[in-house]
Order: structure tokens, then sequence, then C-alpha cells
């Protein structure tokens, strides 16, 4: 993503795009009517450190929850994902993952 910068250039601003899996505890089961309103506050706080959570999504299978994070800097993601005991995997998008690809030797 390019954005004009403060000079007679233009700033480049690399956006990444992470995945968290979460499992809701004991206690996020037994409160699973709260769990909308963790999610905004959770959304509040990562925005705090720059990371802006893009979507929620309720899952089935391995995690009970699957979260679309961006941010510009890595290191963010991961002070949010120890925060919710998340595992993360950084995610690049259909257009990125072609570049890479027509990239390599």
């Amino acid at each position: 993503m390019m954005s004009p910068g403060a000079g007679s250039g233009l700033e480049v601003s690399i956006v990444m795009l992470f995945i968290l899996s979460l499992n809701f505890t004991d206690q996020g089961i037994r409160n699973i009517k709260e769990s909308p309103k963790r999610a905004k506050v959770a959304r509040e706080l990562a925005k705090k450190i720059g990371v802006e959570i893009k979507q929620v999504y309720l899952t089935s299978g391995a995690s009970d929850l699957v979260v679309l994070a961006e941010t510009e800097n890595g290191d963010n993601i991961v002070r949010q994902s120890r925060q919710c005991a998340a595992r993360t995997a950084r995610a690049w998008t259909e257009e990125e993952y072609q570049k890479l690809v027509s990239e390599l030797p």
C-alpha cells in the first residue's frame, strides 16, 4: 500500500495480514454470551498497539475463533497474540503470493 509522504516522494507502507487461531478457555465457555463484548475490548486494545482486527470468525474444528488482523509491524501482532494465547500465522494475499512465486529462480 502506498501513501503520500511528508517529503517530495512517496512513503511506502507495508501492511501485513495475520491469522490468529484461538480457543475458548473453560471460563470463556461458561461466559460465552460475554464474548462479543470481549471481542470489542480486544479491538480497542489492538488498535492502541497498531493492530487492526479486520474480522472475527466463530469456527468449527481445531479452533473456536479465527481472527484476521493487519499491522505494519509484525512485532505488534506478537504482543496481541500472547495476550490471548493465540496461534499466529502470517498470511499473504493472492496478489502478494503470485508476486513472490514469480520472483523465484
